[in-house]
């Protein structure tokens, strides 16, 4: 079959990591199962060959202490602070990030709208298509917004340059240009370093917004936007790992919020 030689050469060639030739896995099997429901095929023939496996990597994230460590005691003046504090309090890929342009941000009622990201290569600004998961808008915190306000007050300063290149971005260099994704993790991983903090990569700052989201009982809905997540079941499978100990947390939380009141009536009696 088609399908299981693609699946096959693909883990072969190693053209593809395990986790994406699993995407491309559920892409093909969700478009030939609405081909089936259409009528426009007899059977989805994805649904008969052996899903590629995945051994999954082990995130590493920061808990709130740490979080909190890093926010108020990193070089919170520095050119790329901006960076870090926006992936830990948005959960943004960092190509978002130093592709978020400040027409995209709405200081007064707080939010980010996230429409293009910067290429791989750091070559190009990509827009996002209007229906691409990835296009979004983010609420921030109020103290994400002041921060966001006092940078741009050291952007509009180097905007009066001649040599300024103005293309509205928020992260950038100090002539307007794209900053490569080098110098944001040069600059995150010093950080870590000066402040003892457990060494993960700048991505996982995005995996840690989301991670302390959910421990805190925000709906896996709204995480799922947040991070731009295609669907729901993607953000699930990616913490799963947090699952165990939610369940037991709602548990509690449940427990209290129907007989809490029903011991303390008994207590009085």
């Amino acid at each position: 079959m088609m399908i299981q030689q693609l699946y096959n050469r693909l883990t072969k060639e190693k053209s593809l990591s395990d986790e994406n030739i699993q995407k491309v896995h559920t892409l093909i099997n969700d478009s030939l199962k609405k081909a089936e429901r259409w009528g426009l095929i007899q059977k989805n023939p994805a649904s008969l060959v052996d899903r590629p496996k995945a051994v999954k990597k082990e995130i590493k994230v920061w808990n709130l202490e740490q979080v909190k460590l890093f926010l108020k005691n990193a070089d919170l003046n520095a050119r790329y602070f901006i960076a870090p504090l926006l992936g830990l309090t948005t959960g943004m890929r960092v190509g978002e990030i130093l592709g978020l342009r400040w027409k995209d941000v709405d200081l007064e009622r707080g939010f980010i709208r996230v429409t293009q990201t910067l290429s791989s290569d750091g070559k190009e600004l990509m827009p996002y298509t209007k229906t691409a998961s990835g296009m979004r808008t983010i609420d921030l915190p109020p103290e994400t917004i002041s921060y966001l306000e006092m940078h741009k007050k050291r952007i509009d300063k180097e905007r009066k340059s001649p040599l300024y290149h103005d293309l509205d971005l928020v992260v950038c260099t100090e002539f307007g240009t794209p900053t490569n994704k080098s110098n944001i993790r040069r600059f995150f991983n010093a950080q870590i370093n000066k402040l003892g903090l457990p060494k993960i990569r700048f991505h996982d700052t995005r995996h840690t917004h989301a991670t302390l989201l959910l421990i805190q009982g925000v709906n896996p809905k709204i995480v799922s936007e947040r991070l731009g997540h295609a669907d729901v079941r993607i953000s699930l499978d990616t913490y799963s790992h947090l699952l165990p100990s939610m369940q037991k947390e709602t548990a509690i939380m449940l427990g209290k919020m129907l007989f809490e009141e029903e011991k303390e009536e008994v207590i009085l009696n």
